[in-house]
């Protein structure tokens, strides 16, 4: 895995296509548990080279119901984006993340970690990707039917705050899949009492 990281860790196939210079950031270890696959970084996680550094990282965190000890325990959580470089800015927020991290990255990413209890998708780049045609037409719909792609994949809408409003107006989210989700999570991580809450 080591040397797999280092190679993502070089990789710069996207350079031209990039604001900054190519900066790939992932987290993942042999023995990771769960598998966090976002969209990509922005550009306070690209200037510090930490996933998930920001108020979304926060937020996702308090999802989850895990410290941010555990969360950056790769044995416990592999961070692995859609694109792993900041894509600049697009017409609304960030642009998407790169189409060619994810097809030349991923699957041997996965490969190396065979201890993998759930992958946890954010946001419909890594939904569509992953759940292919099991896919709603929406974010919306495929967060409120998170139990159709367990055990394997568990889809949720980003914790950005300009998706404040999201959840405002589906106030289920908060009340009946934040605390599913922090029960799977403990289920999958709870025996690991050096780190747990």
């Amino acid at each position: 895995m080591e040397s797999l990281l280092s190679s993502i860790r070089k990789c710069n196939v996207c350079q031209s296509h990039l604001p900054y210079s190519c900066r790939p950031i992932v987290q993942a270890s042999e023995l990771s548990r769960i598998v966090i696959i976002g969209q990509a970084p922005g550009e306070k996680v690209q200037q510090s080279g930490v996933p998930w550094d920001d108020r979304s990282g926060q937020e996702l965190r308090r999802w989850l119901g895990v410290t941010d000890d555990q969360f950056y325990y790769a044995e416990l959580f592999a961070l692995v984006p859609m694109g792993f470089c900041y894509p600049g800015r697009g017409k609304s927020g960030d642009a998407p993340p790169r189409p060619e991290c994810a097809p030349l990255w991923h699957d041997k990413i996965l490969a190396g970690m065979p201890g993998v209890k759930l992958i946890i998708l954010i946001g419909m780049y890594a939904q569509q990707y992953y759940l292919r045609d099991r896919s709603y037409k929406t974010l919306t719909e495929n967060v409120r039917a998170y139990k159709d792609f367990l055990p394997d994949y568990l889809p949720l809408v980003h914790p950005s705050p300009r998706n404040r409003i999201w959840q405002k107006k589906n106030s289920w989210f908060e009340t009946d899949v934040v605390p599913m989700i922090q029960e799977i999570v403990w289920q999958i991580i709870g025996n690991n009492t050096l780190l747990m809450v």
